[in-house]
């Protein structure tokens, strides 16, 4: 509820500076791509600097050849101006200009001194006209003009109705149509080089004679050796594959698919082989035998480290122990390997299952550690919070067993807070995690400020890969300093201890949930605080959490080889389109000794509050609700929240935004319902991140009361809800 928008944690991350003894070296494919873009920076350099003249370029500014070419310029500048290099700088222009369209255009060069001239005689743009096909019998042609032209669709704009002729482009095209009918089961299929026809300067018509042949599909499926599960089953495995027109692709993918299945059941030596013979087919029908050799089951036995530095191997050990005794499977160790990289002590984590006495497994684990030590700062400004300020450090591997240690310091216009973080992901070598959190804060809120002292303990499960719970406990001191809320005895207990114990769950089915969050989310939490465990307030709070995030993209429209030839621009508008549904709400009850309510007994800084960039946007932060004499927000002890957004690209990583809000802030906790709903209608602009957008959103008061803004604006890091 009081979570104000900031980017401070998006500029900590990309500007944070790594320390540590024993650092590994950057990953090799990492490295090279540094030294390609070193390379390729040193060559536009030379390129733009070179004693080089164009003459006759106006489709082309000198700036852009002088890129095109700077592979040859740097060649020239190395080893100096001849005739033969002279004149692979004119060729490669030609094919530069070709790729655009420019089918006649004529380079010529002069080599005067250490001086290189070139002549360009552009032409005409040639247009890409009609596409003819003959001969396709069985598939309409505007499917297979879409084939054609797709190496120069992928250059432009789905919505540019007039593509340059590009003759490279179509002969490839031409491949991709034949590749076409190949996914589609025509197995003989051949399609003939294209004729061009200029019908005139600027135009050329295209014809591709298409020779389908017959259609095939799958036949009998033939199983040779002990299947264990049954031949019935197996085809099971197999029925989405073989459903579908017959390719020697799909007959490849059966040893895979089959592979898979009895690996998963502990088969780890399993070998199939599967074949076809095309000649043999009757209507149609291609038999397939597959020869199978599961060979027997194989158990985990045994944990090898090697590559280990300041991380204990015993950390890496621990980690596989409970899988001893059990069978194979490559989804555990998928589900373990994935686990681990999530730590961030890691470049590089190799898992190789290595047989040993008959039927077991030992793992054998090479590993490249990742800098343990990490010191960061962050600059950031939140609507809400205004300019921020902060510097963390951290250390993901201390004392060697791989239990992180995050301390931090923020400082903002509204205050300052000082954080320092524990964790055991692993306590006592078991499945359960602990987190342990001391902080100190003040900030000034509109209306009151105050300072914080306190601490949490966590102690968490996994029960599934989605399903998470974790029992809390809490201790904080919290005093008022100073406050213009009028009447005072709106603020409630203004100097107080809390001690409080809890419960929290989440199920999170998303996908990513911090750049794609595609599926559902659940999380509820409930505390309690009493005077039996040192509290000087006693309260039950509850809060709960659920929100759906799906997307509209369509099915492709053909497949060819397993991989989509191309996307169609509506395909990836929706795709990267996100309709976000969510609902939040909570209440917190007072609590005497005796279990009634209690007129402020709860403090102002406990209450719930409502508005602001993650809550309602056509409010400020914290002003949808009640306020005192002087217009400063007191909260409530029941709120609910609703939110409807929809976003949308715009260009490159940059969406729209349209949204709907809904919510309200009650008083009372002993009357929760949906009254005094206040409502928000807007929309906003996103820019995508690596971990997360950056949001600008304005949201209109479409009923605003006196003294009530008509709308809120919203600089804000991260999802609204």
């Amino acid at each position: 509820m009081r979570r104000a928008g900031v980017i401070a944690l998006l500029l900590s991350a990309t500007l944070s500076v790594s320390y540590g003894q024993n650092a590994t070296e950057l990953p090799q494919q990492k490295q090279k791509q540094q030294e390609q873009r070193a390379v390729a920076k040193q060559q536009e350099k030379v390129a733009q600097h070179a004693n080089i003249e164009f003459r006759g370029n106006t489709a082309f500014d000198e700036k852009e050849l002088r890129s095109q070419l700077k592979e040859q310029i740097a060649t020239i500048d190395q080893y100096g101006l001849t005739n033969a290099r002279a004149d692979d700088a004119a060729f490669f222009l030609e094919l530069f200009y070709k790729k655009h369209g420019y089918a006649h255009v004529d380079v010529h060069y002069e080599v005067r001194g250490d001086r290189l001239e070139l002549d360009v005689n552009e032409g005409p743009l040639v247009r890409l006209g009609t596409i003819e096909f003959s001969g396709n019998n069985n598939i309409a042609a505007d499917k297979l003009f879409e084939y054609a032209v797709g190496p120069t669709r992928q250059r432009y704009s789905k919505l540019q109705a007039s593509l340059p002729f590009v003759s490279t482009d179509v002969e490839e095209g031409a491949d991709l149509v034949q590749r076409f009918y190949v996914a589609e089961g025509f197995a003989d299929c051949t399609v003939e080089k294209p004729q061009y026809r200029f019908v005139q300067p600027d135009l050329v018509y295209v014809l591709m004679v298409v020779h389908e042949g017959p259609q095939y599909f799958f036949g009998p499926i033939e199983f040779v050796g002990p299947t264990i599960y049954g031949a019935e089953t197996l085809r099971g495995q197999l029925l989405d594959l073989i459903n579908q027109p017959y390719t020697d692709g799909r007959v490849a993918d059966i040893p895979r698919r089959l592979q898979a299945y009895y690996k998963a059941r502990g088969y780890y030596a399993v070998k199939v082989n599967a074949s076809s013979d095309i000649a043999a087919a009757v209507n149609g029908r291609v038999p397939v035998r597959i020869v199978l050799d599961p060979s027997h089951i194989y158990y985990f036995d045994g944990v090898h480290v090697s590559g280990t530095q300041q991380l204990r191997p015993s950390y890496l050990v621990n980690r596989f122990r409970k899988l001893s005794g059990q069978p194979y499977s490559p989804d555990v160790i998928e589900k373990k390997f994935r686990e681990l990289m999530r730590s961030g002590l890691f470049n590089i984590l190799q898992i190789n299952p290595t047989p040993i006495d008959g039927n077991l497994l030992r793992l054998d684990i090479n590993v490249e550690e990742a800098k343990p030590q990490q010191f960061g700062f962050s600059i950031g400004y939140g609507s809400f919070e205004g300019a921020i300020f902060g510097v963390q450090y951290a250390n993901r591997n201390l004392f060697g067993y791989g239990r992180p240690l995050t301390t931090s310091i923020e400082i903002s216009e509204r205050g300052y807070k000082g954080d320092i973080l524990y964790e055991d992901p692993y306590l006592f070598d078991s499945d359960y995690s602990l987190r342990a959190r001391l902080s100190a804060l003040t900030f000034d809120f509109d209306g009151y400020s105050k300072f914080e002292l306190g601490g949490r303990l966590s102690l968490g499960r996994k029960i599934t890969e989605q399903y998470e719970v974790s029992l809390n406990y809490a201790e904080r001191h919290v005093d008022i300093t100073s406050s213009t809320i009028h009447p005072p005895d709106l603020l409630g207990p203004t100097s107080y201890f809390v001690s409080s114990v809890g419960f929290s769950q989440t199920l999170d089915l998303r996908k990513n949930p911090l750049v794609a969050p595609r599926g559902f989310v659940f999380d509820n939490s409930i505390d309690f605080a009493s005077s039996a465990i040192g509290s000087d307030i006693d309260f039950l709070r509850t809060t709960a959490r659920a929100s759906y995030y799906v997307s509209f993209a369509p099915e492709p429209v053909a497949v060819v080889g397993g991989e989509n030839l191309e996307k169609s621009a509506l395909r990836k508008w929706f795709e990267r389109s996100l309709l976000a549904v969510g609902a939040r709400g909570g209440v917190i009850y007072p609590l005497d000794d005796h279990g009634t309510t209690e007129a402020l007994a709860i403090p102002i800084d406990e209450r719930f509050f409502n508005g602001g960039s993650t809550t309602v946007r056509s409010f400020g932060e914290r002003e949808l609700g009640p306020h005192d004499r002087g217009g400063n927000p007191i909260g409530g002890e029941f709120y609910t929240i609703f939110n409807v957004e929809y976003t949308f690209p715009l260009y490159g990583e940059l969406k729209g935004a349209v949204f709907v809000d809904a919510g309200n802030l009650l008083p009372d906790a002993s009357q929760p319902g949906f009254g005094d709903m206040r409502f928000g209608i807007g929309a906003g602009l996103r820019y995508d991140l690596p971990i997360g957008p950056v949001r600008v959103d304005y949201g209109v008061n479409p009923d605003p009361r006196p003294g009530e803004d008509f709308g809120a604006f919203h600089f804000s890091f991260g999802f609204a809800f």
